[in-house]
């Protein structure tokens, strides 16, 4: 579902994904862990078609930087930082619908269940809502679309202890038929779910591993 051979990335002479190689099977969940300055947000940007890169760089076997319109279609993702969007709160939902073609109530609904209200906040520009509202927000949009490969960077770290928790029993409903590769600090929040752990640092993959904890509650 997800491939890369030998990705390399520079920005002004300095490489920043150094030789890349991985492989992400359908129905896996992989976590993607390392410091600051690993990589990690580089990979999912590449995955995205965002930036030109050397090496390849495959989704469901399109290359998304030649074919990115069909790429981000079958995608859910959220951004390690918020867009500063000026677009209230309401249209954005609308035309985030509009696009993977499902009912803007199906996202309204996830937003609620972790515990933001759309009604009240409908008419806000979106980059006037709170850090936690705007990360409520961006997942309710990326788990409201029919799409079966998750990318998420950082996803769960402005969100309060409660949405945090009502956030990973979301995942976990989607984890027999969705691809996942998340970006995050705090792997024992991910232990339930995530099937694998690929470890970065200084744009290299130092380890790959298959979760043990998760693989030992489904014993």
């Amino acid at each position: 579902m997800i491939f890369f051979k030998n990705l390399v990335k520079t920005f002004r002479r300095t490489r920043v994904l150094d030789g890349i190689g991985l492989s992400v099977e359908p129905g896996e969940r992989v976590a993607l862990i390392g410091s600051n300055g690993a990589g990690k947000t580089t990979l999912i940007r590449c995955l995205l078609g965002e930036y030109t890169c050397d090496g390849v760089v495959r989704v469901a076997g399109l290359n998304p930087r030649e074919h990115r319109s069909e790429v981000l279609n079958k995608i859910g993702f959220v951004p390690q930082l918020p867009p500063p969007l000026k677009m209230p709160v309401g249209q954005l939902i609308e035309f985030s619908a509009s696009l993977c073609g499902v009912a803007p109530a199906r996202m309204v609904g996830i937003a609620g269940e972790l515990g933001l209200d759309v009604a009240a906040v409908r008419s806000r520009q979106f980059l006037r809502l709170s850090g936690g509202m705007k990360q409520k927000l961006l997942i309710a949009i990326a788990l409201g679309r029919d799409t079966r490969v998750l990318l998420m960077d950082e996803p769960a770290a402005n969100l309060d202890p409660e949405a945090r928790g009502i956030f990973f029993d979301l995942l976990a409903k989607r984890q027999e038929d969705t691809t996942m590769l998340i970006s995050c600090h705090r792997l024992s929040e991910m232990s339930a779910i995530i099937t694998r752990v690929v470890e970065m640092d200084m744009g290299r993959v130092m380890l790959d591993r298959p979760n043990q904890e998760e693989a030992g509650s489904c014993a």
